[in-house]
């Protein structure tokens, strides 16, 4: 007996935005915990001459703050210019009202999800506000390596590492808003997990696995 196919098979993430996903995921991760750790150092006594552990630490946040800089220029670029546009065509849901409302329903289990492109309306805003605070904690991550290595690519970035300090209000405010920003990164992390898997279950599409194949599954009706 032979079983037709139920499902059709729809490509919407390319090699690039996948292999971005997953690095940028990576960064993160690592950036979080170098992060707390550097703001408390709990692994060195105080007043030990033992600095080995701090400086491995700060090279890690340090390489995978430059990752995450290049990760997310490179996402901004693909964006606006990758000739698979099924991003940009998310945004016809945003200005569209009934995508909203539509979903909103789907959200509170009354209805399905209808999209232009990958991602609703909602997902579309959450994504670019968290784009910008990527650019925004890359932002102040460069003024604090400018402040402490001053040769090299710190010294090309001082001069303008020393307006946005000034800008900010100094050194300590920029410190900050770089701890805040981070803070905004885990909290949208844990919503995101969440409602990718949540949104699997719930329409049986759009899940977690479309980020690592690259294939999203729509029941044929």
């Amino acid at each position: 007996m032979q079983h037709q196919a139920t499902h059709t098979r729809h490509y919407i993430f390319t090699p690039a935005i996948r292999i971005f996903h997953w690095l940028r995921a990576l960064s993160i991760l690592i950036l979080v915990i170098s992060g707390f750790y550097l703001a408390w150092p709990f692994l060195v006594a105080p007043g030990t001459s033992d600095v080995l552990v701090q400086g491995w630490i700060r090279f890690a946040h340090i390489i995978f703050g430059f990752a995450l800089t290049a990760i997310t220029l490179a996402r901004f670029y693909l964006f606006f210019f990758s000739r698979h546009n099924i991003e940009r065509r998310s945004f016809k849901d945003v200005l569209s009202v009934s995508s909203w409302i539509s979903q909103l329903k789907s959200y509170l289990w009354m209805g399905k999800l209808n999209k232009a492109g990958v991602y609703g309306p909602l997902q579309f805003m959450t994504y670019v506000a968290i784009s910008f605070v990527a650019l925004l904690i890359c932002i102040t991550g460069l003024v604090l390596y400018a402040n402490v290595y001053h040769q090299g690519l710190g010294g090309a970035l001082w001069e303008i590492s020393a307006w946005i300090t000034a800008q900010m209000g100094g050194l300590a405010y920029v410190r900050v808003i770089h701890h805040y920003l981070m803070w905004a990164f885990i909290i949208f992390v844990v919503i995101h997990v969440y409602m990718a898997v949540w949104s699997g279950i719930r329409f049986r599409h759009n899940s977690v696995d479309s980020i690592v194949s690259g294939y999203d599954y729509h029941k044929d009706h």
